[in-house]
């Protein structure tokens, strides 16, 4: 049975898609399927297959013969190759890739093809690490002692909508660098560059089973993952919502190894010591409204020190206000719609509560045209620190401003929360940047930038916000085990 199809995005560009599920190589059936929208116009794009536990189950078999079939034991420089010639397909496809993202997602263009360079740069970065996964030899009396790091097995991932290819890419390169074999369910509603990256697996020449991707619903297709006692592991990037429910299945089931990328409400705090305060306006933007706020690690907070306030708020509303909300395919566009009609009910619901609680709606809070699930970049003040707009995540394109007085007022302020993914400092004073930094409660901390993610530095979260860390050498340890080898040589 063929799944092949023609995607035609709006500015007419064709991309040929196969819409089944890549289990062990092959594009197969599902249960049943599932439309993918276009956020942009609400219309349907295609019908994908999806997966429920029938279907997780062939996926995991795939992957489990695979990895005793010989996987685990493949040369190093085997798999960096084959991840290698991955990217490099990806490099090839990149305005294939890039259409899909845009049509499914609705981001702009131009950010999906930023997204695309990060894929290739996260399958290079970890194929160069496939033969530097090393042990260590241990002095012990009279005995060799050596450890081992070796791979899990079947390593399960469930990537979100926000950023998918990005995500896809996070969840596989560590994973397969260290010779396991991966399941990936896609979220149901952004599929298809999922599934173009899958039929590149297989042109690349990926053995069957190594690398399977699916699409499904979470209470089905995800919970059969997180609950599979042939999963040694599950990474999941998220709500935190979600991720207790993950890691309770991973509990109740076989103790599989859990990493969980959740949710932030991260405070991005801004000294009145700054020498440039236009380039700061630029990213305080741009850390709050890019992805239309749909960013684990938004600057959903922002403090801005009493003395430059009302100059920044006023620059801050100018250059937001500048911003063209729509068509993400039209090269000015700087902010796409929100993902669904689901999400968009939800960030209207939270902008109505924070007028309701009494904060003031300086910028912003209305819905854009008329079709598809457009917001007006949202700007809050007056906001008092016990508001569910101050304490919740939104993931939409809102933010509340607040006055500080000194370091210990917003160190407090910024750490009262439940979340700890993310944080930023903007200061001119190298001395106050490393305090301030030391004493946030979050996982990565920018100094004068934000959203700055690289392929070679940790992210995660505190509190909340997660468990484990990805990209960079630290994100090895979450897919190998560690045996430890001890040798007597004395003569017995």
């Amino acid at each position: 049975m063929s799944f092949a199809t023609e995607i035609v995005a709006p500015d007419g560009y064709k991309v040929q898609l196969n819409t089944g599920l890549f289990i062990n190589n092959e594009f197969v059936a599902g249960a049943n399927t599932i439309d993918t929208t276009n956020p942009a116009t609400g219309k349907v794009i295609t019908a994908v297959q999806a997966a429920e536990i029938e279907q997780v189950n062939q996926a995991v078999d795939a992957a489990e013969k695979a990895f005793h079939g010989g996987w685990r034991f493949s040369k190093p420089q085997v798999r960096s190759r084959l991840m290698h010639k991955l990217a490099d397909l990806v490099q090839r496809d990149a305005e294939d890739l890039a259409h899909l993202e845009t049509l499914d997602n609705g981001k702009p263009l131009r950010d999906a093809r930023n997204d695309i360079h990060g894929v290739v740069n996260q399958l290079r970065y970890f194929a160069g690490f496939c033969d530097k996964v090393y042990g260590k030899v241990i002095e012990t009396s009279a005995r060799l002692s050596y450890t081992v790091h070796e791979p899990i097995g079947v390593c399960a991932g469930i990537i979100p909508w926000n950023v998918p290819m990005l995500m896809l890419s996070w969840k596989i390169a560590p994973a397969v660098a260290t010779a396991n074999t991966v399941v990936i369910k896609t979220s149901e509603l952004t599929p298809l560059s999922a599934l173009k990256i899958a039929a590149l697996v297989k042109e690349a020449g990926f053995p069957p089973g190594v690398i399977n991707i699916i699409t499904g619903y979470g209470p089905k297709a995800g919970e059969a993952l997180a609950r599979h006692m042939k999963v040694s592991k599950i990474a999941f990037t998220g709500s935190t919502a979600t991720g207790r429910s993950i890691m309770k299945a991973a509990a109740e089931s076989n103790l599989k190894k859990v990493t969980l990328e959740l949710g932030g409400k991260s405070p991005n705090i801004i000294f009145d010591d700054v020498e440039d305060l236009d380039q700061v306006v630029f990213w305080a933007r741009a850390g709050i409204f890019r992805n239309a706020g749909q960013i684990c690690s938004a600057g959903s907070r922002i403090y801005v020190q009493e003395g430059i306030y009302d100059k920044f708020i006023q620059k801050f509303k100018a250059l937001t206000s500048s911003g063209k909300v729509g068509d993400p395919f039209q090269k000015d566009t700087f902010q796409g719609p929100q993902i669904s009609q689901n999400q968009f009910n939800r960030v209207m619901n939270y902008i109505e509560l924070g007028k309701k609680e009494g904060a003031t709606c300086y910028h912003g809070g209305k819905r854009v045209g008329t079709t598809g699930y457009f917001i007006e970049p949202t700007i809050f003040t007056d906001v008092r620190e016990d508001m569910r707009i101050v304490k919740e995540e939104i993931f939409g394109p809102v933010v509340v401003v607040s006055k500080f007085k000194d370091v210990d007022d917003v160190v407090a302020k910024a750490n009262d929360t439940t979340y700890g993914l993310a944080a930023a400092v903007f200061t001119s004073n190298i001395r106050r940047a490393i305090t301030v930094s030391n004493a946030l409660e979050a996982g990565s901390v920018w100094v004068n930038c934000y959203n700055v993610i690289t392929e070679n530095s940790p992210f995660g979260g505190y509190k909340q916000s997660g468990i484990g860390r990805e990209n960079g050498e630290y994100a090895l340890a979450n897919y190998t085990q560690i045996k430890a080898v001890k040798m007597n040589i004395a003569k017995l």
